[in-house]
């Protein structure tokens, strides 16, 4: 099976897109061809690849990426038995000849919305019903991935859903440390960007600091870089997950502080089970997927839920755990616990392979992983 994969939204060594999904596909033997913002993103392709270089839709530059995967799109889509693609901007993008194709529904992107700071605030809540009516045509065109079951109530058809899992150690490398927490994930406003900015003020006296591994949207980056400079947090910028995950083992905990909206109530944030795979504990605000997770149920809790926007509560926390070791390092075994009975990707990878097979109407591959050709990052279709 030949897929064609494409986004220009996300950074190509997105982990779900890249780390999971597409190395999925090339380890049962199929070859990609992966249509990305490679250029500005300073990314060079794995070499299993074949890649089509084309802009980054960012903020309101976005026509000109648009423009670009459509012509990406109607040069390759004839020769690829399924394409599959991860922005909701691609559906204004898809040719009239093309393959069975597949949107992978990452997020609600109605809700979403109201928290996008480059679009303007008056236009935000009348846009999110148009979006709604693009989901809805978009099932009766395509076929659909969802990466959460929370999403299943937005659609009127019955889609598979491949969970935005991790892949989880046999056990962790290090137990949880005592002088930094750490964050994973892009950062905006709404991802409590500002709050891991002031729990870092608080924890610094305390000999404790916060590393902060992830991009950040235009509007977040200032209050990033001048925190940086304050030694309030250490701030890395976009690491590869196969990096950043290394980069969080032995921390003293995770820290998941997003805000009470609705893109985030029907979401399980990955980042929660990147650190429970780790054996990190978890302070989380109460997101209400995390929350249930995090506070263990019928299991042994694996963090601490603290009330949004309450970073001195978040604070508290970190220095609770700091001082009682055996609390601590019991969190971490039951998260990575957890995150090893339930969230462990290769399970889920085998489904997402099979149903995307299936929709292609191709056989499973056999044999080892054929190279393909990687066109320079450099190159463009536009």
């Amino acid at each position: 099976m030949h897929a064609l994969v494409a986004t220009v939204v996300h950074h190509p060594e997105d982990a779900r897109i890249l780390h999971r999904q597409i190395r999925a596909l090339l380890d049962a033997g199929h070859t990609v061809t992966y249509i990305a913002p490679f250029r500005e993103r300073g990314v060079t392709p794995w070499p299993e690849l074949t890649v089509v270089d084309v802009p980054r839709a960012a903020g309101r530059r976005r026509l000109r990426a648009l423009r670009a995967a459509r012509a990406a799109l109607a040069a390759h889509a004839p020769t690829a038995d399924v394409l599959l693609f991860h922005d909701p901007e691609l559906l204004l993008a898809l040719p009239d000849e093309r393959p069975p194709t597949v949107w992978d529904v990452h997020e609600d992107a109605a809700a979403a919305l109201l928290t996008k700071p480059w679009l303007p605030r008056p236009l935000r809540r009348p846009l999110a019903p148009i979006v709604r009516s693009f989901e809805r045509r978009a099932e009766r065109r395509m076929h659909l991935l969802l990466a959460e079951e929370g999403y299943r109530d937005r659609f009127t058809l019955d889609h598979p859903v491949i969970p935005n899992t991790t892949y989880v150690p046999e056990a962790p490398e290090r137990v949880p440390g005592t002088d930094r927490v750490v964050y994973l994930g892009h950062l905006s406003a709404a991802r409590g960007a500002a709050e891991l900015v002031e729990l870092g003020r608080l924890l610094r006296p305390h000999g404790v600091r916060v590393e902060v591994i992830g991009s950040a949207d235009p509007q977040t980056r200032p209050l990033l870089r001048a925190a940086q400079q304050e030694e309030a947090v250490h701030w890395y910028g976009f690491v590869p997950n196969d990096q950043a995950l290394r980069m969080i083992s032995g921390a003293l905990a995770g820290i998941s502080l997003l805000h009470d909206t609705a893109n985030y109530r029907h979401s399980m944030p990955t980042k929660v089970v990147e650190y429970m795979a780790h054996g990190l504990p978890v302070v989380t605000s109460p997101n209400p997927a995390a929350a249930a997770l995090v506070d263990g149920g019928s299991s042994a809790p694996c963090g601490i839920v603290v009330p949004f926007g309450d970073v001195r509560a978040a604070a508290d926390a970190v220095l609770a755990l700091r001082s009682d070791p055996a609390r601590r390092t019991a969190m971490g075994a039951a998260g990575h616990a957890t995150a090893r009975a339930r969230f462990h990707w290769p399970v889920q990878a085998e489904t997402f392979v099979r149903q995307l097979e299936q929709w292609a109407g191709a056989a499973p591959a056999r044999g080892p992983v054929p190279a393909a050709a990687a066109l320079p990052a450099t190159s463009r279709t536009a």
